[in-house]
């Protein structure tokens, strides 16, 4: 006697399509109010390159009368280190000690409040006993206040100071005033400060000068709040310079830097990328149903979905930025999967015979739960990165709400639209053509029964098949190269230097500002050699108040024939070797994070001698290494201690690098650790930095993240399957897409790194579906009655269909990004290459493999219970 009671009950639960057939009016009606709703919340969506990411950092400057930094570190740093250890929410704290001169940065974990953190370290600081005559000044500091764009000020017929006041009267006020801005500052002046419009944030421009395209001149910089769109801020710049242009037409406003290029050409390459994936897929279903109304009832659920998610993300108060529309295009493929399993299971019933609202509630019935198990587990898998914490969390956050946003829509879109669509446009084929269509599906559907039917009589060959295939990606992974985030060809670099400041080099009251404009002079000048490069924008002294320090903003033409990469390399090499001067080739950074490079090595101790040389020994033996380059020490000095870094409370001393000649992170980091352990006596400890403690964190955090979707699966599947049997056989499906992905990165040589890993995660999200699909049918027609052999053979081949077409569907729908074409592409791509090499093992694999491991499982069963049930 057959006992459908537990499985009949979920099927009725889930199946709220018989819901929607018996309401078309308003199930329609609810539809059209989402796709409303939509487009309002599209239209307030902003455009940016990353998600807003807010990096609380609170700098004490403190000085006091004392002669060497050695005095200062234990009467200043020290004291005021002490004090701030305490504070709530303190991620990193670091310090810098100069003769008669300290600066203390408390770094404050994501998403801690900057003004309450700045407040407290103000009222920690009055309880500090510094040394006679100590001063000390708070400073508050949002990383993610960076420099939007910045204009030079020039004119043939009025002179520096005229232009000057001209600035500070007329420009600065005016630009300051408009929404998003933090501050102006005006450069060039040689100490000038300008106004603000929020005075207690500014921190000056002191000592500045600046040059562009090899004169000197004026320029203004405006710096956004952490919280304004870039893109908005541009624009609103750009506006108001309009203006000031028609008003003032004997003043030259000429744009030398902007953020707002690459992040309107990066959104819209990924857009564009977006578009394609809707085609392709939309084509590909077409392909299969050869039904336009078909093609159509499956389609719709893609702009449904889309405008649904959109609802989300309004409300969560996402961007429209390289992430979350990363995540909407990544996941085109897979929101018609339902649609297209619902659409196909219908039209087959409408093929066999059966009319169209019957049809409808046959195979809404027969479809509901496996569908619902499926997406369920796609979002289980994304919902722990969207709670995932820190930096790394705010990163993804919106990545895992987005796309399991769109996953909930689209289920919502199949189980209720798509059946009621299906009742009023779907109608049986005409024989012929059911004829036509079906020949090759009858003959494909054939070949892989008997290939199935094998492979249930070779049991442990297939299994062994798997095990290796397994295998075969885990021995994959040393051979493919370890990255962090790839380096992006944005047509655009620093170079950055530091000179040595006179009281090291000369006891002569030498002017530090203009030692350090003659090092920029001969730097850009080597650097516009280059026919490449189309605009240099220097600024001489640091909004640090540091003058010996500098930037070249270098803007590369459109039109170039070279990588980004291979300039920078070319123009690295070309440099002056200039004596005292350290120079640094390095990428627009994402978030300005203290200038620091990609490759750390923090060297920490008490002995500073004895750190010291190990510092030197290091940097000695990896500037002879290929692919480091611009090799730096920063806190020791082989000849007197002038300045002493530290560390969450111990002496340090960096070892840092930037990479060059394609050598991808994960190596840099593995051969410079090796180096640095072979170099370091007792007591001193070796910590990573940069982007090697970054992708360290973020391997560290997804493998957790990894291990808790993994067991989100398990819990939905265990719910939704009432035992344990079948969601080990879905369970056991993915290891299967490790082989596809290994493979794919290893072929393209791209990185494996922290947008791939991204992408093994929709890879879990996904490889269980068609699993899914399988042992829920194999189940139903061994309730009817078939036998467990005949209910594989008959399962596996009428599920082989909507198997192939979600999969098909899916990867044509990562084509355009895994192509790598247009501006960011080197970010997307990685993660597009991994998924479809995965699914492509994964499926094959699966429509084999999960069978002949639910037979092994099911085998395992008690079978006393097979008797009661046969009762």
């Amino acid at each position: 006697m057959v006992q459908p009671n537990r499985n009949q009950s979920s099927r009725e639960r889930f199946n709220i399509s018989r819901l929607a057939i018996a309401a078309p009016i308003l199930t329609i009606s609810f539809w059209l109010a989402v796709t409303v709703a939509g487009l309002m919340a599209f239209s307030s969506l902003k455009y940016a390159l990353f998600p807003d990411i807010a990096f609380p950092v609170v700098v004490v400057n403190a000085s006091a009368p004392l002669t060497t930094a050695l005095d200062t570190e234990r009467e200043l740093t020290q004291p005021i280190e002490q004090a701030l250890r305490s504070l709530k929410g303190l991620d990193d704290l670091r310090s810098s000690t100069y003769p008669s001169r300290s600066a203390v940065s408390a770094s404050f974990k994501v998403g801690t409040s900057l003004e309450e953190s700045a407040r407290e370290v103000e009222t920690t600081m009055k309880t500090v006993t510094l040394p006679k005559d100590g001063t000390f000044k708070v400073i508050s500091l949002n990383l993610n206040e960076s420099a939007a764009v910045s204009y030079v000020i020039d004119s043939s017929s009025r002179s520096l100071p005229d232009l000057t006041k001209l600035a500070n009267d007329q420009i600065v006020p005016v630009i300051a005033k408009l929404p998003g801005v933090l501050k102006v500052s005006l450069l060039g002046t040689g100490g000038q400060t300008t106004p603000s419009v929020n005075p207690t944030s500014q921190a000056g421009q002191l000592g500045t000068l600046v040059r562009f395209n090899g004169a000197d001149a004026l320029a203004f910089q405006v710096i956004k709040r952490g919280d304004a769109n870039t893109l908005e801020v541009v624009s609103a710049v750009e506006k108001e310079v309009t203006r000031l242009r028609s008003s003032q037409p004997d003043v030259n406003l000429t744009l030398a830097a902007t953020q707002a290029d690459y992040i309107q050409k990066a959104t819209q390459s990924t857009i564009d990328a977006l578009i394609e994936a809707i085609a392709l897929a939309v084509i590909v279903i077409f392909l299969f149903l050869r039904s336009w109304q078909a093609t159509l009832i499956s389609a719709l659920a893609i702009p449904i979905s889309l405008l649904g998610t959109f609802i989300v993300m309004a409300i969560f108060g996402f961007n429209l930025e390289t992430i979350t529309l990363l995540a909407l295009a990544l996941v085109i493929g897979s929101v018609v999967d339902d649609a297209i399993v619902d659409v196909e299971n219908i039209s087959r019933h409408i093929d066999n015979g059966e009319l169209p609202k019957q049809a409808a509630l046959t195979a809404t019935d027969e479809i509901g739960l496996p569908v619902t198990a499926a997406t369920l587990t796609a979002v289980a898998v994304f919902l722990p990165i969207g709670l995932m914490g820190g930096v790394i969390g705010q990163f993804f956050k919106p990545f895992g709400i987005t796309i399991a946003a769109s996953m909930l829509t689209s289920l919502l879109v199949a189980r209720t639209l798509s059946p009621v669509l299906s009742i009023y446009l779907l109608r049986p084929k005409p024989y012929g053509a059911l004829h036509k269509t079906g020949g090759f599906w009858v003959r494909f559907s054939a070949a892989y029964r008997r290939l199935l039917d094998w492979s249930l009589r070779h049991r442990v060959f297939v299994v062994s098949l798997a095990i290796l295939s397994f295998v075969a990606g885990v021995a994959l992974i040393p051979f493919i190269p370890q990255g962090f985030i790839p380096k992006l060809d944005r047509g655009e670099f620093y170079v950055r230097y530091t000179a040595p400041l006179p009281t090291q080099i000369s006891s002569l009251p030498i002017n530090p500002l203009a030692t350090s404009l003659t090092v920029a002079k001969q730097l850009e000048d080597q650097v516009r050699k280059s026919p490449e490069v189309e605009t240099v924008f220097t600024i001489v002294g640091s909004r640090e108040g540091e003058p010996n320090k500098g930037n070249l903003y270098v803007k590369l033409k459109n039109d170039r024939a070279t990588s980004t990469a291979k300039l920078q390399d070319q123009i690295r090499a070309t440099l002056p070797t200039l004596e005292g001067v350290t120079t640094s080739v390095e990428d627009i950074p994402f978030v300005e994070a203290g200038s620091q490079k990609p490759l750390q090595i923090a060297i920490q101790g008490e002995d500073l001698t004895v750190l010291n040389r190990v510092a030197t020994d290091l940097k000695a033996k990896v500037q002879t290494l290929p692919g480091f380059a611009d090799v730096t020490i920063v806190g020791a000095s082989s000849k007197e201690i002038q300045q002493i870094e530290r560390k969450n409370g111990k002496r340090v001393v960096y070892v840092s690098a930037n990479l060059g000649k394609g050598l991808p992170l994960g190596d840099a980091t593995e051969t410079i650790v090796n180096e640095a352990r072979a170099l370091i006596p007792p007591g001193v400890t070796l910590n990573l930095g940069g982007d090697s403690a970054t992708s360290s964190q973020i391997f560290s955090s997804f493998g957790s993240t990894l291990a808790l979707s993994a067991l989100c699966i398990v819990v939905v599947l265990v719910w939704l399957f009432r035992s344990w049997v079948d969601p080990l056989a879905v369970g056991l499906s993915l290891p299967l897409a490790l082989v596809g992905a290994m493979l794919a990165l290893l072929f393209t040589q791209s990185d494996f790194g922290m947008i791939s890993l991204i992408g093994f995660v929709f890879l879990l999200g996904l490889t269980t579906k068609n699993a899914i699909l399988i042992v829920d049918y194999i189940n139903q027609l061994r309730r009817e009655g078939l036998e467990r052999s005949e209910a594989i053979l008959k399962a596996g081949p009428i599920r082989l269909r909507p198997i192939l077409m979600t999969t098909a569907a899916t990867i044509l729908g990562m084509a355009p990004i895994a192509l790598g074409l247009g501006a960011g592409s080197e970010l997307r791509s990685p993660m597009a290459i991994a998924i479809a090499g995965g699914l492509v093992t994964s499926t094959l694999l699966s429509l084999i493999v999960v069978p002949v491991v639910y037979t092994l499982l099911d085998d395992l069963k008690p079978r006393h219970r097979e008797k009661k049930k046969s009762l």
